[in-house]
């Protein structure tokens, strides 16, 4: 127990950023995280990442990337309202995800980062950067990377 005599993992629960990229990511991390959320009257802040190309060109219109944030947060917020948990968004524009979730935590004062890594074969990871590993090697907060609550069989 900590001072206040509640659970360490209650605190990282309190209000953490749960970063999404995509509907299915959406769906999969809220499964794993809002119960969690939920069993400490937490509150989260949901955050898509639309990645800028640095002055190449972007692969998707900006329009396009926050249509896509939008469907995400939807569906975050359905489960969340579910379970009773407060839900702030965030779309943020940055040339690096991991650095930018790191800016949107330090923003809303997160309790930690909370998501659910993607899968993906190593070569697509080193080609496309692997922003999980970013997370837990660079984070200035905690990091709690939650398995899937439904994985595949």
């Amino acid at each position: 127990m900590n001072d206040s005599d509640t659970p360490l993992d209650a605190s990282l629960f309190a209000r953490p950023v749960v970063p999404v990229a995509s509907v299915d990511d959406a769906e999969t991390t809220a499964r794993a995280a809002v119960p969690r959320i939920a069993a400490v009257d937490g509150e989260m802040v949901v955050v898509h990442v639309v990645e800028k190309a640095g002055g190449a060109p972007d692969k998707a219109s900006v329009e396009q990337r926050e249509e896509v944030a939008a469907d995400a947060f939807s569906v975050v917020r359905d489960r969340a309202a579910a379970a009773g948990v407060d839900v702030t968004t965030r779309v943020a524009y940055g040339t690096d995800v991991a650095e930018t979730i790191f800016d949107v935590a330090r923003e809303e004062n997160a309790s930690a980062i909370v998501f659910s890594p993607r899968g993906g074969s190593k070569l697509v990871k080193w080609l496309s950067g692997d922003v999980a590993a970013s997370l837990v090697e660079n984070a200035d907060r905690p990091v709690v990377s939650l398995p899937d609550a439904e994985p595949e069989r």
